[in-house]
């Protein structure tokens, strides 16, 4: 079948779909951006190729407008060509939110409703699922049985946990509690009354009571554990092979790059939803980091991959004692290299009261001569014990399989290796990534240090993270890709693409289109653009923010049914509320006092009842949150939302641009901005008929060139200016 042909069957299904009586309703941007779906995944050309044949890739950058209905515009489509072509689609999304409308509402509609049935599946991370072997012992120490097996459990089987444990002190009542939560976590997956799925659980754990029984890699035997066959981690793998279309997230689909959890890339149709998280999730996974000064860990691996190793008779385990006393040593002296070098700049950081550790970056990521040769050596004897590892590892699965009965043993002892091999992994690819030069040209890796104590421990940390997304995207993601679809409702900024293009590593990539489907909604009839000038300077904080809440107040007293405000720090927020009259108090819902479904569940609740309801949040409020008609008819910005300006990694990355002549501020910071701002106003208008008040109290969204640039990037309502307390 020709392209043509797969991208005109693709389309001929959307409209089907919404043709159907009582289903769906038609938007013509919807069916524009159909097609351009269709059109991009018929060009793809997937699957294996003859030697030296160059796939042909399709790429397809779409901002739909809300209201546009993109969730239904790429999805028939995708599924339709999908089963034409025998491939299947992946559907990645950056919030829980998205997930849980596409499996939980969209995909079981569209499979009722589509010519042809298809199966769908939610993928999580393998940490999300307990691990069985790990919760039964547990649950034996809670129920008083010392021994796994007829071996004693060793006190430090989950070191973390220990450590942890340590740390906060808990008493004997605290730890007797968490030890019957664990018990009642066994009976309830015994009973089946719970499925193994954390997000399962009515009240999910904290994750220092998660960590001790989740199915982490590093700690996992797979098909050679023996209650692999009750696996829920591998039970929930079989609902993805057999699916053809899953849905994961962001983070998922980047830490499992050739893992082989998803769908290979290169043989499938990829949907990339709330693309604009792209960038910043790259650049938190694969940035990397080390603790230099708790290496009680080192020993503690040592000794156990020195026993495991013995049992298994590994001739390697000789080397351990001097790669790890070499490592705890050379980290030593990086830490006492540091404190050296820095330590008095951020011994008075913390004494002047600063929030969170003390830090230091390395200019243009350069290291002091002095760290090169320990974090060398310790990089060395990181990567040197890592294959000791290797070797152990091996010969554990060996044994495994020649020794069935003895699978439970020998998978514990895998466990007690593995649960400790991501922190020397993380040493080694932290120090690896600190000794890389960047060539001439090229940008540097951010680097920094931190300082922090609590209590009467002291932190040294260690960080390194790449500094442009793009490339880091360029190198690992598109690299594979034969055909993806991105779509946002903010990916330009000032009408253009090309700042979403290059943070996103697709700028002059031959095979990217692009596409911008206005919304249907009336913004000019719908709703108004308020913006308040107060006389103090926005970066002037002490001023701004008095000057600010009066406003604020007064605005506020007018709501009668559902607002939002949204803040820039948790200072602000604090001295909003600290602010409020009494009779205000009672209704505002502030973030993080309830959990957030039960801070919704109340607002939903009040505004029903007639009653005012005014949520206040932070950044997270700011998108994702669907408060449509009278649940958001006010919503207020108290300032533009410009990133922190002490990140460490956009301090690199503006460092690196002005020594090449260029403008951080123009080229990044300004695009950045625009596009949070569009989300934070994409809360106000929901629907068609929908009527809403914006209010902003930054008056740098009007008096300067670059609020122009902002204010371009913002639906067209109409717009209001008025001074503060006029």
């Amino acid at each position: 079948m020709s392209n043509s042909e797969w991208a005109r069957n693709a389309v001929s299904a959307f409209d089907r779909m919404v043709n159907v009586e009582g289903g769906f309703r038609s938007r013509p941007g919807q069916r524009l951006m159909a097609e351009k779906v269709a059109e991009t995944f018929a060009a793809a050309q997937l699957g294996k190729l003859e030697e030296d044949e160059e796939p042909q890739r399709a790429i397809a950058v779409i901002q739909a407008g809300t209201g546009v209905g993109k969730s239904l515009a790429y999805a028939v489509p995708a599924i339709a060509m999908a089963l034409e072509r025998g491939t299947r689609v992946l559907i990645s999304t950056a919030t829980v939110a998205l997930q849980e409308q596409l499996v939980n509402k969209d995909l079981p509609a569209l499979a009722q409703q589509m010519d042809q049935p298809f199966k769908y599946a939610l993928a999580k991370g393998r940490g999300r699922y307990v691990c069985k072997l790990k919760l039964e012992r547990l649950a034996s120490v809670a129920q008083g049985d010392g021994t796994d097996g007829g071996e004693p459990i060793d006190d430090d089987f989950f070191p973390e946990e220990a450590a942890q444990a340590r740390q906060s002190q808990r008493s004997p009542q605290e730890n007797a509690a968490r030890l019957q939560f664990y018990t009642s976590m066994a009976d309830a997956l015994t009973t089946r009354g719970w499925d193994g799925d954390r997000d399962s659980l009515d009240t999910p754990p904290e994750p220092e009571v998660w960590s001790p029984v989740a199915a982490e890699g590093s700690s996992c035997t797979g098909k050679h554990c023996p209650v692999f066959g009750s696996c829920t981690y591998y039970e929930k793998r079989k609902d993805l092979v057999q699916a053809q279309v899953l849905v994961a997230n962001h983070d998922l689909l980047l830490s499992t790059l050739g893992a082989r959890l998803l769908p290979e890339l290169d043989n499938c149709l990829l949907i990339l939803d709330e693309a604009h998280h792209l960038p910043g999730t790259a650049l938190s996974q694969f940035a990397c980091e080390m603790n230099l000064s708790q290496l009680t860990w080192i020993d503690k691996l040592a000794s156990r991959a020195q026993r495991v190793g013995g049992l298994v008779e590994v001739s390697e385990i000789a080397d351990i004692p001097r790669h790890s006393a070499q490592l705890r040593q050379h980290l030593q002296d990086c830490a006492r290299l540091l404190m050296d070098e820095y330590g008095e700049g951020m011994r008075q950081q913390l004494q002047s009261g600063g929030r969170g550790p003390a830090r230091v970056r390395l200019p243009r990521g350069e290291l002091p001569p002095a760290l090169v040769e320990p974090l060398a050596q310790a990089a060395h004897h990181a990567s040197a014990f890592l294959d000791v590892l290797q070797a152990i590892s091996k010969a554990l699965r060996s044994q495994m399989r020649d020794r069935p009965d003895e699978a439970k043993r020998l998978s514990t002892l895998y466990a007690q290796v593995g649960s400790l091999a991501p922190r020397l992994e993380a040493v080694h690819d932290t120090t690896q990534l600190l000794l890389q030069d960047a060539p001439q040209g090229s940008v540097p890796a951010a680097k920094w240090f931190t300082l922090d104590v609590v209590g009467d421990f002291v932190a040294i940390k260690a960080y390194a993270s790449p500094v442009i997304p793009g490339s880091t995207l360029r190198h690992h993601l598109w690299s594979q890709v034969r055909g993806a679809v991105l779509t946002s409702a903010t990916l330009t900024s000032g009408g253009q693409f090309d700042f979403f293009l290059r943070e996103s590593g697709l700028y002059n990539d031959t095979a990217v289109s692009t596409l911008e489907v206005a919304s249907p909604f009336n913004y000019a009839e719908q709703g108004s653009l308020v913006v308040t000038e107060t006389q103090a300077d926005p970066r002037t904080p002490q001023q701004f923010t008095s000057e600010m809440v009066d406003a604020l107040l007064e605005d506020l007293a007018q709501v009668q049914s559902g607002g939002l405000v949204l803040f820039t720090s948790r200072e602000q927020m604090r001295l909003a509320v600290d602010a409020l009259p009494t009779a205000m108090r009672q209704h505002v819902l502030v973030q993080n006092t309830l959990p957030r479904s039960q801070l919704l569940h109340q607002h939903r609740e009040r505004v029903a009842a007639g009653l005012p309801s005014i949520i206040f949040g932070m950044q997270s409020f700011g998108e994702g949150l669907d408060l449509p008609g009278a649940l958001c008819e006010s919503l207020f910005i108290t300032k533009l939302p410009f990133a922190p300006p002490d990140d460490p990694v956009d301090e690199a990355r503006a460092e690196w641009l002005k020594n090449s002549g260029r403008d951080p501020f123009s080229e990044i910071v300004v695009p950045a901005t625009a596009i949070r701002l569009a989300q934070w106003v994409g809360r106000a208008i929901r629907t068609e008929v929908d009527q809403a008040h914006v209010y902003c109290y930054d008056k740098r969204l009007v008096r300067t060139g670059y609020g122009q640039r902002l204010l371009a990037s913002l639906p067209p309502f109409t717009l209001h200016r008025r001074m503060a307390n006029a």
